[in-house]
This record gives structure tokens, C-alpha cells and sequence, in this order.
């Protein structure tokens, strides 16, 4: 059962890697954050959150490859 876990682990690796690249994981992280710095502070919604961080992005690129 264990290699059986450990080869489940290593194929499903490259997945959450790219899902880090990616930022799946990127509004839990805000929310989680949000919460505990700034509890009197609302929560954007999901939506909300990617919407606002995309702009942010686009009118400063900074230093990117595309």
C-alpha cells in the first residue's frame, strides 16, 4: 500500500507543481492571510479576487516574460 501511495505522489507531483506556478491555490492562500491580519476587513469573493489581481497585474507588469 505504501509504494502504491508513493507512486501516486510522484505522478500527481508535476500537477501541483504547475497548479503552484499557476496560482491555484493563490486565493485560499489571501483569504487564509485576510482572515488572520485583517479580520475587520471583508473578503472579495473569488471572482473578485482574481479580477482585481489581474488588473494589478496589467498595469504593473513588472518584470515578466510576457
Amino acid at each position: 500500500m505504501e509504494t502504491l501511495s508513493t507512486t501516486l505522489r510522484w505522478a500527481t507531483a508535476p500537477l501541483r507543481y504547475w497548479g503552484e506556478v499557476l496560482g491555484e491555490k493563490d486565493y485560499e492562500k489571501f483569504v487564509a492571510h485576510r482572515r488572520a491580519h485583517h479580520p475587520h476587513e471583508s473578503i472579495p469573493s473569488e471572482r473578485e479576487y482574481w479580477r482585481q489581481r489581474w488588473a494589478d497585474q496589467d498595469s504593473n507588469p513588472g518584470s515578466r516574460c510576457c
